[in-house]
């Protein structure tokens, strides 16, 4: 095992850019859920030139939907990111710096990664009740009728990630 990396949010573009595909990163600040819906939503805000509900300069996307018993929140574990493809360029367009998920990406992806300057990242799928316990806390911030699917707003400390698409578009995928 490397070097761990710290990293912090809001993403700092020059931190980033000295990430390599392959490393691995602890990340710590806040971080903001999205899946499906909630990835259609923003999209159609940006689309539509509308205001955001939330601000999502040089912050990071997780593509997750928490599981919930009741009103106590569970498990957190990445959902496929591929299905997120198609709304990726605008909201890197809005200044979007990382994404967190599960499974390889287009080339697409690694194109506009490159040229937005952003990092996808992966962390570890089927550990949801693992990855629950670097969550410090949390919040619905928008789109509360998705239910789990809401955007929510984690705050998260030594959230363990590996770099799977770096800002030059190098991808851990193409290595395997």
């Amino acid at each position: 095992m490397g070097k761990l990396i710290k990293l912090k949010t809001p993403i700092e573009e020059e931190e980033i850019s000295k990430l390599r595909a392959g490393e691995e990163v602890l990340l710590e600040g806040l971080i903001f859920t999205a899946r499906d819906q909630a990835n259609k939503r923003l999209n159609e805000f940006i689309i539509a030139k509308k205001s955001l509900p939330v601000n999502l300069y040089r912050q990071v996307i997780y593509y997750c939907g928490p599981n919930f018993k009741g009103d106590k929140f569970g498990s957190c574990g990445p959902t496929t990111s591929s299905r997120m493809d198609d709304y990726l360029e605008p909201l890197l367009s809005v200044g979007v710096k990382g994404f967190i998920g599960k499974g390889n990406r287009s080339s697409l992806v690694r194109e506009l990664l490159r040229k937005y300057r952003g990092v996808y990242f992966l962390t570890y799928a089927g550990c949801g009740a693992y990855l629950w316990q670097f969550v410090k806390s949390y919040r619905k911030v928008a789109f509360l009728d998705l239910g789990s699917e809401a955007i929510f707003q984690l705050e998260v400390c030594n959230f363990p990630l590996i770099v799977g698409i770096d800002t030059k578009g190098e991808d851990i995928y193409k290595r395997i």
